[in-house]
């Protein structure tokens, strides 16, 4: 694929927009190729060129690259389903799924891209295998694993679509428009499924579907489509060319691409069973051709478009955008089966990206979903956060880029879906239960086609790319939210942080799945949204040993009766007055659930309060600060000491000097201290709990030192002159004097600590003398005494 030179700037070099490595596509959303590289993009331009995408210019091995579909079926060939949907298309939507245990020479199989033929041939492998031993006598071993395979009108059922109408029955517009009468679902898959319209058929028959007419539409026919019809179904099935045209030269068969293709065309029609389905198949499965076959949905007119594929994400993806971009039209796509994975073109913002949930459906009550451990999802490396996926929206918080999913729906093979499936013309119908996200993606698309044409029935517009609505008409508001969505909070499909399902969006499950009768009434707008209760989330601390009690606080239009979901044991609620007691608390952290009910409307809503209750504290001893302290002989010594402490204290002292005390307040005090170094030990004792501590306090008294006071003297040559050194040490028992640099004649007399210099005859001249003082204590000082002496 290449960009086109605007007419305005004709000299630019074309523009690649990817290598061959990253072209892969497969279905399912999410094929993993070996890819070693990625190239770079060269930038545009200019940013305000207009574009126009071209798909004749691919790297040729880019063009001839193909993969095999991805979709997922479980591994067994089903029973034929019964008749009881033939004459009444809704006799099973009160029961439970099929269930069939899983033989055991297939149960090793992978359930990725298995085909109807894949297990003829496996089956007809074991049977050869057991015939050969049956002179052994060794017997056949037991089926491993059941599969639980569910019919349209149980899947209608469980996710609230409106029952299916009983055949020959005449229907109002209003009615017609619940089953997507007058919208187009255009099923875009690469390779020729040549059964397609005879599986269609069988599908309808078997389950009492309303019948689609098979309607050809020439490659010559000009575009866009006359309107589809608003009181029936109709079927085309039209190939596609790289450039985004038509040609009357169906594509080679595939048995992988055939079944994906029998999967999104019949269960597309088992959720809008009145919309006009448009069969577009691309000649293989390169993004060149699968691009094509986009461009020419987008050129047929308005309607719903439906990707069973994907390919691993790249630098190329916002290149190719615009292919999603046309007006009037959305968009969906697989965001794949290999676990926590991004994928083309499921992370692209223009695109509606649908993931996978186990479902688990009686027939009655409420259905319970978990994250299907296959199902794609995760933050894209490279495309940025578009303006919906907003912090407004619970459990997104702040993305760093675009997060897949946006929704999901049932895709678990093994709480699978039936499928019909033809391997020959006129040959025997088979029935498989099929999954993957490959199956989520065109019952999101026949859910979007109810929409529009319910908007239709009040003159509404399409809904074009329903990310808006979604996110912020419905997720954003938390009555909206509870109501059209059914938040999953359970499972996994990864190890990596984000990878488990939480309360509100995360990229496992994205939004949730539908609740469709209130999620269509909120896409059309026909009705107001009901409103469900909200709870305020919050923290609540508490200890061991005392009782526990906080009120949850909640919202709504009615009254509401409260519940607790993981609770610890003791811990209730009252259902009236949402009052949570906890007589004797354990310690730990607890994540509850506080649910309100609607008692007039039976909506829930709900949210997490997170109890955390501490151990009852230990007795803890006092403390007291250890010190350092110095003073000087005979002068007091005061210190307050340091502690903490519960409860009163008494102090007691250990190897103090003769004549230190502590009061009763902390107050270290020695009246007249000695000259010495001392380590005494501080006792502090709880008067209540006995408990104590001790701190080392060093005490060191020393003298301040020997002082010398030795001023400059000035004289004259011949002129007897005298100065005076004077010593201060107090609290030493003997200094030792050092005086050097004396001239000759100059004599000393002491006088106490006070040494008089006499010179009888100076000299002229400069003189300085150093005087060195050391008391008995080993201290120093030094000074200098100038004298200077001059001329006659």
């Amino acid at each position: 694929m290449s960009v086109a030179k605007p007419s305005s700037q004709a000299n630019l070099p074309r523009l690649s927009l990817l290598s061959a490595a990253l072209l892969l596509l497969s279905a399912c959303g999410g094929g993993r190729p070996d890819v070693a590289t990625e190239p770079n993009l060269a930038p545009l331009a200019s940013a305000t060129t207009t574009l126009q995408l071209q798909t004749d210019d691919l790297p040729s091995a880019a063009a001839q690259t193909e993969v095999k579909p991805a979709f997922h079926v479980a591994p067994l060939l089903l029973d034929e389903p019964g008749d009881g949907d033939r004459l009444n298309p809704n006799a099973s939507a009160l029961s439970g799924p099929r269930r069939q245990s899983v033989p055991a020479e297939l149960s090793s199989l992978s359930t990725r891209g298995l085909t109807v033929q894949t297990l003829e041939a496996a089956s007809r492998s074991h049977a050869l295998s057991v015939n050969t031993s049956a002179s052994t006598g060794v017997s056949p071993m037991a089926g491993s694993g059941v599969v639980s395979t569910y019919s349209p009108a149980q899947i209608r059922a469980a996710y609230g679509l409106p029952a299916l109408p009983v055949a020959g029955a005449s229907l109002t517009a209003a009615q017609a428009a619940q089953l997507g009468a007058g919208q187009t679902v255009y099923i875009v898959d690469a390779y020729h499924d040549p059964y397609i319209a005879a599986e269609l058929a069988a599908f309808n028959s078997k389950f009492g579907l309303p019948t689609c007419t098979t309607k050809a539409i020439a490659s010559s026919t000009a575009l866009p489509l006359a309107a589809a019809s608003s009181k029936a179904c109709e079927f085309s099935q039209v190939y596609s060319t790289p450039a985004g045209g038509m040609t009357a030269s169906a594509p080679a068969y595939n048995s992988g691409w055939a079944t994906e293709i029998a999967l999104d065309v019949q269960w597309a029609h088992a959720i809008a069973p009145l919309a006009r389905i448009v069969l577009i198949e691309s000649a293989d499965a390169s993004l060149n051709a699968l691009l094509g076959a986009v461009k020419l949905a987008n050129a047929m007119g308005p309607g719903v478009v439906s990707m069973s594929f994907g390919a691993n994400e790249g630098t190329y993806t916002a290149s190719v955008d615009a292919a999603f971009a046309a007006a009037k039209m959305s968009y969906l796509a697989a965001t794949g089966d290999s676990g926590a994975a991004v994928s083309w073109p499921a992370v692209s913002p223009n695109v509606l990206a649908v993931s996978g949930t186990s479902l688990t459906y009686s027939g009655t009550g409420t259905r319970s979903e978990l994250t299907w451990s296959g199902t794609g999802g995760g933050v894209s490396a490279y495309t940025a956060t578009p303006s919906y996926q907003k912090s407004t929206v619970p459990g997104m918080g702040t993305p760093l880029r675009r997060s897949v999913a946006d929704v999901a729906f049932n895709a678990d093979p093994s709480t699978g879906q039936y499928v019909a499936v033809l391997t020959s013309s006129g040959g025997a119908v088979n029935w498989i239960s099929a999954g993957g996200t490959s199956l989520a993606t065109p019952q999101w698309a026949g859910l979007l086609a109810v929409a529009n044409a319910v908007r239709a029935q009040v003159a509404k517009p399409v809904l074009g790319q329903a990310h808006g609505a979604l996110y912020a008409s419905i997720a954003s508001v938390p009555g909206n939210y509870a109501a059209a969505f059914a938040d999953i909070n359970k499972g996994s499909n990864g190890t990596c942080a984000s990878c488990a399902a939480k309360i509100g969006y995360d990229t496992a499950t994205g939004l949730g799945t539908p609740n469709a009768a209130s999620l269509l009434s909120q896409l059309s707008g026909v009705a107001a949204p009901v409103s469900a209760p909200v709870v305020t989330p919050a923290s609540i601390s508490g200890q061991v040993g005392k009782a526990l009690s906080f009120t949850a606080s909640a919202s709504g239009p009615n009254a509401l009766s409260f519940s607790l979901s993981a609770a610890p044991a003791g811990m209730t609620i009252a259902a009236s007055t949402g009052v949570v007691s906890w007589p004797s608390p354990a310690a730990g952290s607890y994540a509850v659930s506080v649910i309100a009910k609607d008692a007039k409307t039976g909506l829930s809503g709900q949210a997490v309060y997170s109890v955390n209750i501490a151990a009852a504290p230990a007795p803890v001893a006092p403390t007291v600060s250890a010190a350092n302290l110095t003073g000087k002989p005979g002068v007091a010594l005061s210190y307050s000491l340091i502690t903490s402490a519960a409860n009163p204290l008494t102090y007691s002292l250990s190897a103090a000097p003769s004549g230190m005390t502590v009061s009763s307040s902390g107050v270290l005090s020695w009246a007249k201290p000695v000259l010495g170094s001392y380590s005494v030990t501080v006792t502090v004792k709880d008067g209540k709990t006995g408990l104590s501590g001790q701190a080392l306090i060093s005490v060191k008294i020393a003298a301040s030192g020997p002082q010398i006071t030795a001023p400059a003297v000035s004289g004259v040559a011949g002129k007897p002159l005298s100065a005076l050194i004077s010593i201060s040490d107090p609290g030493v028992s003997a200094v030792s004097i050092s005086i050097s640099g004396v001239p000759l004649g100059m004599m000393f007399s002491a006088n106490g600590m006070n040494i008089t210099a006499s010179w009888a005859k100076p000299i002229t001249g400069s003189y300085t003398l150093k005087i060195v003082v050391q008391d008995s204590t080993g201290q120093t000082a030094t000074a200098s005494l100038p004298i200077t002496v001059s001329a006659k």
